[in-house]
């Protein structure tokens, strides 16, 4: 055996403390990978979106009112009251004009001195 292969502790390759690879030209010797476990976080939770739903229910509701006539003759005297009234019918509409800036007028200067 020749004994220039022999390294540190008596065994070919191998090499002394604190000179692990250095200068010799070895590649690196990995060990294999450890696993661990999977780790798993708490779900994430976005906030609920709101929606609105309107379900709208038609519902006819019958109201019966009995009548009765008795016929009953007597004089009447008749006082005439006046009391004209007129109706009128609103329609209202709303709008809104919003100004996202200032229009710019050609014809005036811009500064104090027209520039």
């Amino acid at each position: 055996m020749n004994n220039r292969n022999i390294g540190y502790g008596g065994y070919p390759g191998a090499m002394m403390p604190g000179h692990y690879g250095a200068g010799c030209g070895c590649p690196p010797q990995y060990c294999p990978p450890q696993v661990f476990p999977t780790q798993y976080d708490p779900g994430l939770v976005d906030p609920a979106q709101q929606y609105v739903k309107t379900n709208l229910f038609n519902k006819v509701v019958s109201h019966v009112h009995p009548s009765h006539t008795t016929t009953v003759n007597k004089l009447h005297v008749n006082h005439q009251h006046y009391f004209p009234h007129t109706e009128s019918c609103v329609n209202e509409c709303c709008e809104t004009h919003t100004m996202c800036g200032c229009p710019v007028n050609p014809c005036c200067p811009s500064g104090p001195f027209g520039f």
